[in-house]
């Protein structure tokens, strides 16, 4: 997928975000998120984080976590979801047009937008349909990738199909269901296993 196909999608998403935050009641923002430890709020604020982010500032608070990735995120998340809900979607409203982004692939943004986004929106009830241009490429992203989150590791040897679009990887044992919810899966949200069957479900989530 070409740089501008796949921004193109991510300011879609962020805005399809900012839709969803804007109508959330307001004691949906304390409510857990499907990242551990983190609130809807404190995962809006770490799509904020990595909206806004750029290489310079992602050393310099790298540098300041001593190169702990996990605490890196964190503290971001932490920050920017103290800020109020409207500002927060305001200034998330303010990065559909942007292209600044940390130093990785800008895939990896795409991937960011689409399965925090489902963080918020799944444990609190909300449907959203992203394209399916846009899962079908952030699923051929993780199909090959162990960084961070170790999608490659997690679905070795499982064969995924999705059931609603014209995508598949892999042979073995069987994982079948919605291409959003394999997406998610793939990045170790047991939330999403009840979408899924097949006779490869029991392995994969063994792997969560």
């Amino acid at each position: 997928m070409k740089t501008d196909v796949i921004w193109k999608h991510i300011h879609s998403e962020r805005a399809a975000m900012a839709d969803t935050l804007a109508d959330l009641p307001s004691d949906a923002w304390a409510k857990p998120s499907l990242c551990t430890g983190w609130t809807v709020q404190q995962t809006a604020g770490h799509i904020l984080a990595a909206a806004e982010q750029t290489p310079g500032n992602f050393y310099k608070e790298l540098i300041s976590a001593r190169f702990k990735f996990d605490v890196f995120t964190d503290r971001a998340a932490r920050r920017l979801g103290a800020l109020d809900p409207a500002s927060l979607i305001q200034r998330l409203r303010a990065r559909t047009t942007t292209t600044n982004h940390p130093p990785a692939p800008v895939m990896a943004m795409l991937g960011e937008i689409v399965v925090h986004g489902d963080d918020i929106r799944r444990p609190l009830g909300i449907a959203h349909a992203a394209p399916e241009e846009a899962l079908v490429a952030v699923a051929d992203s993780y199909k090959k990738s162990n960084l961070l989150i170790g999608s490659k590791r997690r679905i070795a040897g499982l064969a995924l199909r999705a059931n609603d679009a014209d995508w598949r990887n892999g042979e073995g044992p069987e994982v079948t269901g919605p291409l959003a919810s394999l997406v998610v899966a793939m990045t170790g949200r047991k939330a999403a296993l009840a979408d899924l069957s097949g006779e490869g479900v029991a392995t994969l989530s063994s792997r969560m």
